[in-house]
């Protein structure tokens, strides 16, 4: 299991959002390549880019502050928000990004996420947002009647690289991940998990990695990073042992 820590941009700037609630933001820092570039240093193997406007907007909104990112770091980062159509999705690869996520436009439009899957192999990832067991989707703010087990299904057998799913009840609020509805994906799909939200301390990585086997390969932490709650170096240190 890696442990993957988020930078989220809202207009230039790294922040984070409680529950997706565009409102309730805190900003870290100015320059989100700042960011980036301490997360590489304290040993990140993947780095988790947002583009919190864009979710919003449904269109690219931060595209100069990703190019710093892709420019001044050297692992690779997964890049959501805003991703609506084939050609955002191959302008993005192009750039460098290594797995973009589809996260509305997988429950409007599956077919975006399998013709990308076939034209990018290894390179999409869905994000599937949960409010109490449903899909949500625009930046989190509508909630669809599709659960999240039925649209993980949807692409059991078209080569997504992972699926993040996200609990939005927990997220940023440092309140621990869904350890029993994340397992419970995992285990009826063989599409590899990365878990997020509600990450708060070491305590839950050991949580998750008690679920690893059965198939949760990564979890997404950012609250707690930026808090200094849970330091990256050791959550790593303990996924490597």
């Amino acid at each position: 299991m890696i442990v993957i820590p988020a930078v989220d941009i809202k207009q230039g700037r790294c922040v984070r959002l409680l529950q997706g609630r565009m409102e309730d933001e805190t900003r870290y820092a100015d320059d989100p390549l700042k960011m980036a570039q301490r997360w590489e240093k304290e040993g990140a193997k993947l780095i988790h880019v947002i583009d919190l406007d864009g979710a919003f907007a449904k269109e690219v909104k931060n595209l100069e502050s990703v190019k710093n990112i892709l420019a001044g770091i050297n692992v690779p980062i997964q890049l959501g928000g805003g991703i609506r159509d084939a050609q955002t999705i191959s302008m993005y690869i192009e750039m460098g990004v290594s797995k973009v996520i589809i996260g509305s436009e997988a429950l409007y439009n599956p077919a975006l996420v399998k013709d990308a899957c076939k034209q990018f192999p290894g390179k999409i990832v869905v994000g599937i947002d949960a409010r109490d067991g449903m899909v949500a989707v625009e930046g989190w703010s509508k909630t669809s009647k599709t659960t999240v087990l039925e649209l993980a299904k949807e692409f059991e057998a078209c080569g997504v690289a992972a699926i993040n799913f996200t609990d939005i009840h927990r997220d940023g609020m440092q309140t621990g991940p869904n350890i029993e509805e994340t397992a419970l994906l995992a285990e009826a799909v063989s599409i590899p998990i990365v878990a997020s939200g509600g990450v708060s301390s070491i305590e839950d990585i050991k949580n998750l990695l008690k679920i690893e086997g059965k198939g949760v390969t990564g979890v997404i932490t950012g609250k707690a990073l930026y808090e200094g709650s849970l330091d990256l170096r050791e959550a790593i240190k303990l996924t490597l042992q």
